[in-house]
């Protein structure tokens, strides 16, 4: 490192970089927080993909090994899955068993903020882009996912959208997104959002939509059944979790996406929106049903 780190020379070489993290060059910090998302795809990962990923070259990745204490990129894996050993995987990546309540604290959002920052950098604006024009040319938007996650996130999309006047629906029972998406036709839009990617019945659902002519646009990790499907892809590729099929970085990352896309969705639409939200917030205020000064239950 530019500064003469020593990150290496602890034996829990990943807990030194996330506290070094911030101090880092740009380039070496782009490493680091790509080694801290993902700890254990890095030591699967041989070194040309990971300086595809972090935007770098091959001769760097061996560069940031030895500035970092390593004797080269196999003996910073070798600390790395140390790292991994010493830590609690599968109640969470970033925690060891001896962490302080306030240590738990800064590991598991220092991890999320991490990953974000790594992740942030893959994301497509154009598809992003193609999905918003195709979403304003619809006649009509479905969204559909398959899991409790995917459902919760499948509704807000579908809630966000009719609030920006573009007709939409959202369905979770299986046989409902069958039949609705036997009903698109061309130029219509269906959202699948699926972090795991392969649920059958989503893909049944992709398929009929897509056999009568719609525009599949799919919210999912890169190289999935439901990737491979999809017209437009949202990729969402962060780090899995050890115990929940859609853990929290999963969950996060997808609700910025689609944070982002209805942004992107109101900006496009332009003078039309702003009214059209401004009025359903007065209208929630006025009924006393989503502002500070609604009635507490729990008072007389």
């Amino acid at each position: 490192m530019a500064e003469g780190a020593e990150a290496g020379s602890s034996s829990d070489l990943l807990r030194n970089l996330r506290d070094t993290l911030a101090s880092l060059p740009e380039t070496q910090a782009r490493i680091a927080r790509m080694i801290v998302a993902d700890p254990a795809w890095v030591v699967q990962t041989g070194v040309e993909l990971l300086a595809e990923r972090a935007g770098v070259s091959a001769p760097t990745i061996v560069r940031f090994a030895r500035a970092v204490g390593c004797e080269g990129v196999r003996d910073m894996k070798l600390k790395l899955a140390g790292s991994l050993a010493l830590g609690t995987p599968y109640v969470h990546r970033s925690v060891r068993p001896t962490d302080a309540p306030g240590e738990v604290v800064r590991n598991v959002v220092g991890s999320v903020t991490s990953m974000l920052a790594e992740w942030q950098s893959s994301i497509d604006p154009d598809r992003i882009e193609a999905a918003v024009a195709a979403i304003r040319a619809a006649r009509r938007v479905d969204t559909a996912g398959t899991g409790a996650t995917s459902h919760f996130l499948a509704h807000d999309l579908h809630a966000r959208l009719f609030r920006l006047g573009i007709p939409s629906n959202s369905f979770s029972d299986a046989h409902l997104q069958l039949t609705a998406a036997s009903c698109l036709g061309e130029g219509d839009v269906l959202v699948a959002i699926s972090f795991v990617g392969r649920m059958p019945a989503l893909l049944r659902t992709v398929a009929v939509a897509r056999r009568a002519g719609a525009t599949v646009v799919a919210i999912t990790r890169t190289g999935t059944p439901l990737a491979r499907a999809a017209d437009i892809l949202l990729a969402v590729d962060v780090p899995g979790d050890a115990t929940m099929r859609v853990g929290t970085d999963a969950t996060i990352a997808q609700i910025i996406v689609i944070e982002i896309l209805s942004v992107r969705l109101g900006l496009a639409l332009g003078d039309g929106a702003a009214p059209r939200l401004a009025a359903i917030h007065d209208l929630l205020q006025s009924e006393q049903l989503d502002g500070d000064d609604a009635p507490d239950p729990g008072r007389e």
